[in-house]
Formats: structure tokens, sequence, C-alpha cells
């Protein structure tokens, strides 16, 4: 019987279930770089949140999209070569995307109604519920925006910046979620006081947003081929010509800036990294949930310059509408940078600033 759970069993009740939610905005930023990688994002042209939830069960449905997508930029510029078999393909992985979208959705709502109607819900939960919903419908609404953003002129894929902001905000919405797990599950006792490391979490957070952002805008561009070379940018150290962009500014629309950017922050971040686990090595009286988390960040930006190292170098093997090596390397430098964030999240709430006494 509900009614004989304790508050704090309820509490931690809803911190499993957040923590679920985030696992979920994982797999479907996961499940969204293969729709990027894939060439898939564009394959449905209409938001239809009901009847879009089962796709074409027949032949004539299927023929019935192929047309709409037919009439797409991308299908005259880029794929005019497509059968129906091709665009199957592609409109799997955007269904699925979409789909994964409407499960998250499914997962959050019916076990909100359920607590609220047990009385799960504490009146300090309330303003972190409503900023949540209200992320993740301004996730949903940023996510068409940029689907729209491909679907006329003469663009062959949506456009850099609102993947990036799409991404971005992917990011914060699962960023958020994981802060309000953790203020749920995690006792006080387990956090560290420490003004100067706290700080220095806050810094790398912000750098490594950046860097996410830069990540996208890699992604959107497709600029990994435009410099298949380390540790240079196609030979030069700092290329020429990173201010001229033939539209947009250059720091967001020409790829070699990009890449030099998104190069420069990696290696910014992992001094940061490496900075911060050596100070916070040198403080022994800590919690053992911050002993067993504080060597996670350096570990992960090793591995995460490893894999965007490969994923630079294996660009030059891109076949178009074929998954190969590039794009597998390409879905794990994404998913470590998502632990990454994780991992710093964790670190940030395990520490607090030092309280100042005053006269």
């Amino acid at each position: 019987m509900t009614a004989g759970i304790s508050q704090h069993k309820k509490t931690k009740i809803i911190g499993y279930w957040l923590l679920l939610g985030v696992a979920m905005i994982i797999i479907q930023t996961l499940i969204g770089g293969i729709t990027r990688l894939s060439g898939s994002g564009l394959s449905i042209t209409e938001w239809n949140v009901v009847t879009g939830t089962l796709p074409p069960l027949n032949r004539a449905q299927w023929i019935e999209q192929f047309d709409k997508y037919r009439e797409t930029p991308q299908y005259r510029l880029l794929n005019a070569d497509f059968t129906l078999n091709d665009f199957k393909f592609i409109f799997f992985w955007e269904w699925f995307h979409r789909l994964w979208a409407r499960l998250i959705g499914v997962v959050f709502i019916i076990p909100f109604i359920y607590f609220w109607i047990k009385k799960y819900f504490t009146r300090e939960m309330l303003l972190p519920f409503t900023i949540m919903f209200i992320l993740g419908a301004l996730q949903g609404a940023v996510g068409w925006i940029m689907v729209v953003s491909g679907l006329s002129g003469d663009a062959v894929y949506v456009r850099p910046t609102r993947l990036a902001l799409h991404f971005v905000f992917a990011m914060v919405l699962c960023c958020y979620v994981l802060w309000f797990a953790l203020k749920l599950l995690v006792n006080k006792n387990q956090q560290l006081a420490s003004s100067s490391l706290k700080w220095l979490v806050v810094f790398i957070l912000a750098l490594l947003f950046v860097q996410l952002t830069y990540g996208a805008l890699m992604a959107g561009h497709k600029a990994a081929p435009a410099a298949a070379t380390w540790p240079t940018i196609n030979g030069q150290w700092i290329p020429g010509n990173m201010l001229q962009s033939a539209s947009g500014h250059p720091m967001l629309e020409n790829v070699i800036t990009v890449h030099f950017v998104h190069r420069g922050l990696a290696y910014l971040l992992a001094l940061a990294v490496l900075l911060y686990s050596v100070l916070s090595l040198k403080i022994s009286n800590t919690s053992a949930m911050y002993r067993k988390w504080r060597h996670v960040p350096l570990m992960l930006v090793i591995v995460q310059i490893a894999l965007g190292i490969l994923t630079v170098l294996s660009s030059v093997r891109v076949h178009a509408n074929k998954w190969g090596w590039f794009e597998t390397i390409a879905e794990m430098h994404q998913l470590v940078a998502m632990f990454l964030m994780i991992a710093l999240v964790v670190q940030l709430y395990l520490l607090k600033f030092k309280k100042t006494l005053h006269a």
C-alpha cells in the first residue's frame, strides 16, 4: 500500500524515475546522431504528433510518403537516384527518433500523473517539474524548427546552427533532469566544501557547452572531411582565411574555423580537467562518492580526444548513405562527450561553496 511508504522512499523512487529519463535522453540523442549521420533527418516532411506515431503500413502509404519526400530539395539535389527501399531506410531512423521522443513523453507524463495522485511530490518539487516540462516542450519545438530549415530553398540538410541549438537544448534538459535527480538521491553529507574546485568545475562545464556547440556545428557542416588531418589542419597549425565566410558569421559558417575552434577547445578542456584532477587529489578529507567520481572526468576526456582524432582521420572514408567506421567512431565520440558532461555535473553537485564567516 502506497499509504505506508515514507516520504523518504517516495523521494528516492522519483529520483530513480528521473535517472531513467536521463538515460532515455542520452539514447534519444544517440538516435539523433544516427539520424544525422545517415542523412535521414528530412525524410518525414510533416509533424503529426498523433497520426505520425505509426509508420506507413502498406505500399500505398509508403508511396505517399515517398512522393512528399521527392518534393524536398534534398531529394532533388542529392538523392534523386533513391529507390523506395532507400527511402524506407532513412524514413525508419527519423521515425524512430520521433517515436523515442514520444516514448520519453509517455515515461514522464504517466508516472507524473500517478505520483501526483498518490501524493509523492512535495511542494519544493513543483517548480523544478514545471521547468522540466517547459524545457521538454521547447526541445520538441526547436527540433521541428530545425527540420523545417532543410525543407525549402536549396538546402539539402538542416541548418548547422539550428542543429547545434537542438543538440545543446537536449543537453541542457539532460543536465537539469540529472541535477534534479541528484538533489533527491544524494545525501548532503556526500558533498565536499571547496569553493575553488567548484568554480573550476563551473568553468569546465561552461567550456564544455561551447565545445558541444562546436561539435554540433562540425556535424551540421559535415566538416570532418574538410580537414582530415591531425595534429595540423591540412598542414597548417593556424589556417588562413578563417575569418572569411560566403554567408553568415565565419565563427559559425566557415568549416575550417569551426575545425580550429573545436580542436583548440578540446586541448583547453583537457588541460582544465587535468588541473582539476590534480587539485582534487590533494584533498584527503572527502566523501566516498566524491573519491569514486573525481577521477572520471580525466579518464573520459582522454578517451574523448582519442575518439575525436580518430573521427577526423577516418572521415576520408566517408561514403554517402553508407554506414562505416567514420560514422561508428563519430557516434562513440558523441556518447563519450555526453558521459563527460554527466560526470562533470555530478562533480559540480558533489562540491559546494565554503561558508564564509562574517564578523
